[in-house]
């Protein structure tokens, strides 16, 4: 009994460790995730400029998988337990974190398209609401990656295929031979549009006014432009998902020319028109082209942004870096804050001897992917690259650029060469000449998002079904089922019914297999080995399924009347399996939703103060700040603390905090002169700030306490585990199968 008693108290104090350990990691991540919001918000990162993920918080359940999956760093964290989107201006659409999301609470979205006049007006096909037979695919869509250039390409041309099947085509229009498809761009989207027409054998030309390889080409040298599985049609599948600039262009050309594409460049698109029969006319810088159909596959940057100033048209400016290897001990001024330029000017200091320095009007870069910002802060930290930050240029010379810092007077500095990466000017005129629409007002409604729930309903809906199916199985054997373990030998139904006999040992078995399907989940959960298929989110499916089927089979298996032995314990450990993961499903997504609930409400609290204060900020500059400063402070003061005690003493600290500070706000707020209502909105304010703050951390305090239960329901399936592989090892071993139930 003593030893018993002694290796309990060790197993119990190991684990009260580890969990007091995890729970000091997690407040850690939690409260770098709060600073990683924070700091998003200050530099305005917190903002999607396109895509951006939506997290449904009903559904997310806080197991990390879109923070692991995202390629682009920060843009999600785990912020009381459940994703939150961070820094939202970092997202580039990868969709990754949809993908891998095991409970489908993620959706990719295109950010505020009632309001945004730089996204196209299409349909669902990708066809113009103005102009019916115009289609739009790749970047000016306002999707930026690769694969969904490729996807959307292909989709256009399969599109129209179908429209054209069994259709006969015209033979001219206007002494012009009339194609069924003209594509303009010959990026990512215009190459797949092309390979997808040949494969669906209609009559087209593709067009492009540079190089093939679109917006791509004209990327820095080895640029890495692709980190992503792409499959192309007519090719398949690449063989890599990293390819850097040159190899992919050179891939690019490879395929167009085995397949014989009609691929002219260095053809400029000029206009559309359309004749009365409604055939479209491609105005082009080579003549025009008659068509059935017309596929836009452009990129947004269109022509470079210009500075404007004296001297920009010296042949010592440049808007684009296609190898930085050719500078070499020279003074170099890069415009811009954007990826592009940071790229440019990390390129250009690797170079022996050069002097590197980048302009920019902001007072930080709030547009940076967080590698090229980590990059570019190593670089100013060892002095390979300057900065001048709050700057625009004025007047461009030989030798010379003359910049205007705000806050001091003009300087200048000596410059060999400069490069202005400000963006581009989208083709935005053009294609609206063309017939595409950028009303907001003529965009359908976006379909509203609506909170899904735990998604628990189905699932209990398929187990009532399966489990109303056991049922009739078992009244129509009643029989059987009703005799007691003596009585059932003499049955006519043993043989068949009895936990060795054919049906009862196949239950078994399946319920084996089932359990090792089960577990397949956490090899896919903890790290995706190439031989494991399928999403995250079909195999939580099939978690859910495969655990609710064993249930029944092993019900079945054991004769309806699960007995105390082996087998009986661990159809017990796998009935409480199940039901305590279908508890902490549910409450494991609502607490953590709750707290962030009150994240929200402490923003707008926030929001409010910002407001209130602002009025202040023209009559005491001062006082605004220091109220700021303590409402901060009584917010931030309240903590995530490790232990019931202090939470009880940190409850009458904080209330106390509150009152003080309220006393000397409202003495410092007579000398500063605001009025009655001003001060009883800011007393309310702080006393709302630090209820708030109050039960954002109790809230914590629970989910906390949910994470505990999820470390039970592993223990609990590590214990079922072995006692399923004890049982089967038994009655292997003892051949007992014939007269013991499981």
């Amino acid at each position: 009994m003593g030893w018993t008693l002694l290796g309990t108290l060790i197993l119990a104090l190991a684990a009260a460790i580890l969990f007091l350990m995890q729970r000091r990691a997690e407040l850690a991540q939690l409260a770098h995730g709060l600073e990683e919001r924070e700091r998003a918000r200050e530099t305005g990162t917190h903002r999607a400029r396109l895509q951006h993920p939506h997290v449904d918080l009903t559904r997310c359940m806080g197991c990390g998988t879109c923070v692991r999956a995202c390629p682009e760093d920060g843009v999600l964290e785990l912020i009381h337990g459940q994703a939150m989107v961070v820094h939202g201006a970092r997202c580039v659409g990868h969709g990754r974190c949809a993908e891998e999301c095991p409970v489908g609470a993620i959706a990719i979205r295109l950010a505020d398209l009632e309001e945004r006049r730089d996204i196209p007006v299409l349909t669902e096909s990708f066809e113009s609401t103005r102009t019916p037979g115009l289609f739009l695919a790749g970047e000016v869509t306002g999707y930026a990656l690769i694969r969904t250039a490729v996807a959307q390409g292909t989709a256009v041309a399969d599109e129209i295929a179908r429209r054209l099947e069994g259709s006969p085509g015209d033979a001219s229009t206007n002494g012009h031979e009339t194609l069924d498809l003209v594509i303009v761009g010959a990026g990512p989207a215009g190459l797949a549009c092309s390979l997808e027409a040949k494969a669906c054998g209609l009559a087209f030309v593709t067009l492009e006014q540079a190089d093939l390889g679109g917006t791509v080409s004209k990327y820095p040298r080895r640029k890495l432009v692709m980190t992503q599985p792409v499959a192309l049609p007519l090719h398949g599948t690449l063989s890599r998902t990293s390819y850097e600039k040159e190899e992919l262009v050179e891939l690019w050309s490879e395929v167009a020319l085995r397949h014989d594409l009609p691929i002219h460049t260095g053809v400029e698109f000029r206009g559309l028109d359309r004749t009365p029969d409604g055939t479209l006319i491609v105005d082009t810088s080579a003549g025009r082209f008659a068509a059935r159909y017309v596929c836009l596959a452009l990129g947004r940057r269109g022509t470079p942004r210009k500075l404007g100033v004296p001297g920009e048209e010296l042949s010592k400016v440049t808007y684009s870096l296609i190898d930085a290897q050719s500078y070499t001990g020279r003074r170099l001024l890069i415009v811009g804050g954007g990826d592009s330029a940071v790229e440019a000017a990390l390129g250009l200091a690797d170079q022996p001897e050069n002097q590197v320095l980048i302009s920019y009007r902001q007072t930080a870069f709030t547009r940076l992917r967080s590698r090229n910002e980590a990059r570019l802060a190593d670089a100013v930290r060892e002095g390979r690259i300057g900065l001048i930050l709050e700057s625009e240029v004025t007047r461009i010379e030989e030798g010379l650029v003359h910049l205007r810092v705000r806050g001091s007077e003009e300087c200048v500095i000596e410059n060999d060469d400069v490069f202005v990466m400000a963006g581009g000017m989208a083709p935005f005129p053009l294609l609206e000449s063309a017939g595409i629409s950028f009303d907001p007002a003529e965009r359908p409604p976006t379909e509203a998002l609506v909170e899904q729930g735990p998604g628990l309903v189905r699932a209990l809906v398929a187990a009532l079904v399966l489990a109303l199916a056991t049922l009739v199985w078992a009244a129509g054997n009643a029989g059987y089922y009703s005799l007691d373990a003596i009585e059932r030998l003499a049955s006519p139904s043993y043989q068949l019914l009895r936990p060795s006999g054919r049906l009862g040992l196949a239950c078994g078995v399946g319920a084996v297999l089932l359990i090792a399907a089960n577990l397949a989940y956490l090899a896919r959960r903890s790290r995706r080995p190439p031989w494991i298929p399928w999403s995250l989110q079909a195999w939580m499916t099939a978690h859910v399924a495969t655990g609710l089927c064993t249930l029944l089979l092993v019900l079945v298996h054991a004769g309806m009347t699960p007995r105390d032995t082996v087998g009986g314990h661990a159809f017990l450990a796998l009935a409480i399996l199940i039901v305590t993961g279908a508890i902490g499903r549910y409450f494991y997504s609502f607490v953590p939703r709750a707290a962030n609930g009150r994240e929200l409400v402490l923003d707008e609290v926030k929001a409010h103060l910002a407001s209130l204060s602002g009025e202040w900020d023209r009559q005491s500059p001062a006082f605004a700040e220091r109220v700021r400063t303590e409402i901060q402070r009584l917010t931030a003061d309240v903590g995530w603390r490790t232990s019931f005690f202090r939470r009880v003493k940190e409850l009458f600290r904080s209330n106390r905090r509150l009152h003080e500070t309220i006393g000397r706000l409202r003495a410092e707020a007579a000398s500063a002169g605001v009025s009655r209502g001003q001060l009883r909105a800011l007393v309310s304010l702080a006393r709302r700030a630090q209820r708030t703050a109050l039960m954002a951390a109790h809230y914590e305090d629970l989910r906390a306490l949910l994470a505990s239960w999820r470390y039970f329901h592993r223990w609990v399936a590590l214990a079922m585990v072995l006692l399923v592989v004890l049982h089967v090892w038994t009655a292997w071993r003892y051949g007992g199968l014939g007269g013991h139930a499981a």
